[in-house]
C-alpha cells in the first residue's frame, strides 16, 4: 500500500475518533476541532465516508457513525464469537435479577461493554452496549485488570486514576490490594466506585487456556445486599467459560 493510501486510511479513522458517547453527532467544524484535521480535508473525507456508508448526514448538516461500520464491525471474531456464545448466560443473569446485566471485554486500557441488558426499572448507570470506561473504576475493567498483568496495570497507574465518585479507588495503594483480592476471591464488590447509589458486582470468564477475556458484571442499587446475587453470577461466568471451552475458573 502506497504511503498516500495509508494517510489516507488514517485521516478517516481520526475522523471516525472525532465521534464518542457524548457526541455522536458533530458538525463538520466540530469535526474539524475534535480531530485537529482542517476543514477543507475533513469535508472531503466526510463525503467519501457517506458514500461508503460509513458516516451518515442529518437533515440538521450534523454526522453520525452510518451503520456500515456496525455491520463491519458486528463481524470481528473475537467479539462476534465470544458475544454469541455468552449471551443466553447475561440473559438469565438478568431473568434471575431485572437490573442491570454487561458482558465486559478490555480494549487497551479501558472497558468496553459488548453488551448490556437493562429494564426500565433498573438502576441508572453509565455506560452502554459498545461504550467504555476506565478500567479500575468498574467492576468488570476491575476483573479484567487484576488479570491484565503488571504491564497493563502500570499504563493505568501512569494515566491516571479518574474519580467518579467519592469513592472510586484513586490510591495505588488501594488499587493493589484490590486486585490482589480480586485474584483470591474470584470476584469484585464495588459500592459506588462509578455511579453513587449503585452497587456492581462482577466475575471472570476465561478462555479455554484459562486466561480471563471477559467479564461479566451486574448492578443493583447500593442498599441491596449482594450476597444472594453471587451465586447466579458466578454461574453465569462459569456458563460462559464453559461455552468458550475452560470448564471452569482455576
Amino acid at each position: 500500500m502506497a504511503s498516500g493510501e495509508r494517510s489516507l486510511i488514517g485521516r478517516a479513522f481520526i475522523v471516525l475518533g472525532a465521534f464518542d458517547a457524548k457526541s455522536p453527532r458533530l458538525t463538520q467544524s466540530e469535526i474539524s476541532r475534535r480531530s485537529g484535521l482542517p476543514l477543507p480535508t475533513v469535508h472531503r473525507l466526510c463525503g467519501q465516508l457517506v458514500a461508503e456508508g460509513a458516516l451518515e448526514r442529518r437533515s440538521d448538516g450534523k454526522y453520525q457513525v452510518g451503520v456500515r461500520l456496525w455491520e463491519i464491525g458486528a463481524l470481528a471474531p473475537g467479539a462476534h464469537g465470544l458475544r454469541q456464545v455468552a449471551l443466553p448466560f447475561p440473559e438469565d443473569l438478568y431473568e434471575v435479577t431485572r437490573e442491570n446485566v454487561q458482558l465486559v471485554v478490555r480494549e487497551g486500557t479501558e472497558a468496553l461493554y459488548l453488551e448490556r441488558l437493562s429494564s426500565r426499572s433498573a438502576v441508572t448507570v453509565v455506560g452502554r452496549a459498545g461504550g467504555r470506561l476506565p478500567l479500575h473504576a468498574s467492576s468488570g475493567g476491575l476483573i479484567l485488570l487484576a488479570h491484565g498483568g503488571t504491564e497493563l496495570l502500570n499504563d493505568v497507574l501512569r494515566a491516571g486514576l479518574e474519580s467518579f465518585t467519592p469513592k472510586t479507588i484513586t490510591s495505588e495503594r488501594i488499587l493493589r490490594a484490590t486486585l490482589d483480592e480480586i485474584r483470591r476471591a474470584g470476584f469484585v464488590v464495588c459500592r459506588e466506585y462509578l455511579n453513587v447509589g449503585t452497587l456492581a458486582v462482577a466475575a471472570p470468564v476465561r478462555e479455554a487456556g484459562g486466561s480471563v477475556v471477559a467479564a461479566v458484571s451486574t448492578v443493583v442499587p447500593v442498599e441491596q445486599d449482594p450476597a444472594p446475587l453471587l451465586p447466579a453470577l458466578v454461574a453465569a461466568a462459569r456458563g460462559i467459560s464453559r461455552g468458550l471451552g475452560s470448564g471452569g475458573f482455576r
